[in-house]
């Protein structure tokens, strides 16, 4: 997914959407150019609010905007489970996240372009597709052909000094992860308000 200059997005959505906005640096920028300008005021009618919410929640995934409303749809559709949990679930399952959340990347991005480079496999099938949706059970590894790679040098010291969520298990021993369970919605950890998301939606 293509973006703007970050520092942009991120003082109009948030500086901790971008790694390189949780800096020093972004803050220096950020004082010396002021408050953002937002010519007669910011508008806090519901409809900006969610429009905020949906475009942090899809750029921190980054998914573009034909995808997120897929999800979306998806959710809404489904009856197993509550429509926020469901999506919630579904951008937690993509691969480019997972890898991101067991620290064998330390940002979505990177993720994303070792996913589309090849590195990683599911179930000992190699996956090119950032998208790709992990299930319970399913081993995630990065590909023999890849573990030399300098990419990879400091994998184990990066796993072991990584918190990853309890729905994923990485064994160094293996250098395999797998999902031991469905991802859980806690909405006080969440940076965004997925309710308003799903009422963008509904409009």
């Amino acid at each position: 997914m293509k973006l703007g200059p970050r520092y942009k997005i991120a003082r109009r959505l948030g500086a901790d959407l971008f790694e390189k906005t949780q800096t020093q640096k972004y803050a220096m920028r950020a004082a010396q150019a002021g408050r953002p300008k937002r010519g007669r005021g910011p508008s806090r009618s519901d409809f900006a609010l969610q429009l905020r919410e949906k475009q942090r929640a899809r750029i921190l995934y980054g998914v573009n905007e034909r995808q997120f409303s897929r999800y979306v749809r998806e959710a809404v559709s489904k009856r197993t489970m509550r429509d926020d949990d469901e999506l919630f679930q579904t951008l937690e399952s993509r691969l480019d996240n997972v890898v991101y959340r067991l620290g064998i990347a330390s940002t979505r991005q990177a993720s994303r372009q070792m996913v589309a480079h090849g590195h990683l496999t599911v179930n000992g099938v190699r996956i090119t597709i950032p998208s790709y949706r992990v299930s319970v059970g399913d081993i995630i590894a990065v590909r023999k052909g890849s573990q030399s790679k300098p990419l990879f040098a400091t994998l184990e010291d990066r796993i072991r000094d990584h918190i990853a969520p309890p729905w994923v298990r990485f064994d160094l021993v293996k250098r395999e992860a797998t999902i031991v369970a469905s991802p859980k919605l806690v909405r006080s950890q969440l940076p965004f308000n997925i309710g308003a998301i799903l009422e963008f939606y509904r409009r």
